[in-house]
């Protein structure tokens, strides 16, 4: 009797995984979407997003389990540690699994840390890029963020740190600076650009819920940030830089 044969006909058979994919969902807007990640909703087993997705993007998988993950800003949100075993298991469960980012889940979207989640438990995985708020916000208050004279760098940084991490954070050396999760962390920005010798005139622009039905928009000064925000219910993005200047009427 061959040994090998034998031994191979007992072989147990490795559990079938399903395929991740990490898609951008955009600033909001569900047709801001890209084709691609639509196409997939479509086709998805099970969905799981971020609080910030809107309900108009899921009706574009209503076939699909969803799964609420958390993620806002100042609200209680599901521990990223926890989300990753979620990933992990929707994936040993279904052919098709959707883990849904607002923005694109490259900039600001722990995308890594699933990433290696994913990778440790041999479960394969691909990246379906998203409009980022920044890019859609100075298309919706019609300001570009680079400007030929005036501006030819863009930093896009955030002050939300991790638990091991100093929550002074750097400001970049650039001519238009983007604070994403702005609201009461941007004024301490504002404060310190002043410290650093930035003009009290220099322009912010405050745009709110980018791409929503309740989208707000406020021009303001550096000096005016600096003093304080209005209150805001919806995701802040704070753009600051002599490209934000408004446009002449």
């Amino acid at each position: 009797m061959d040994n090998s044969t034998s031994s191979s006909s007992t072989k147990t058979p490795q559990p079938a995984v399903g395929t991740v994919y990490l898609i951008g969902a955009g600033p909001g807007a569900a047709d801001l979407i890209t084709v691609r990640g639509a196409l997939l909703l479509a086709k998805a087993d099970i969905v799981l997003h971020d609080a910030l997705v809107t309900q108009e993007m899921l009706e574009l998988c209503p076939q699909a389990i969803k799964v609420s993950v958390g993620k806002r800003s100042g609200q209680r949100s599901a521990a990223q540690e926890h989300i990753n075993q979620q990933l992990v298991a929707a994936a040993l469960e279904h052919a098709l699994v959707v883990r849904l980012k607002g923005g694109d889940p490259m900039l600001f979207g722990r995308a890594d840390e699933e990433m290696s989640a994913l990778e440790k438990a041999g479960i394969p995985f691909h990246i379906v890029p998203g409009i980022t708020t920044a890019m859609a916000a100075a298309s919706s208050v019609q300001l570009p963020l680079t400007k030929r004279g005036i501006a030819r760098s863009v930093a896009l940084f955030t002050s939300s740190t991790a638990p091991h991490e100093s929550a002074a954070t750097r400001i970049p050396d650039c001519d238009t600076l983007i604070q994403y999760m702005g609201g009461r962390e941007a004024i301490l920005t504002a404060e310190r650009m002043l410290a650093k010798g930035f003009p009290e005139s220099h322009p912010v622009v405050i745009v709110e819920s980018c791409s929503r039905p309740e989208e707000r928009h406020l021009h303001i000064s550096l000096k005016e940030l600096a003093q304080g925000l209005p209150a805001c219910e919806g995701p802040v993005l704070v753009m600051m830089g002599e490209a934000m200047r408004r446009r002449l009427q």
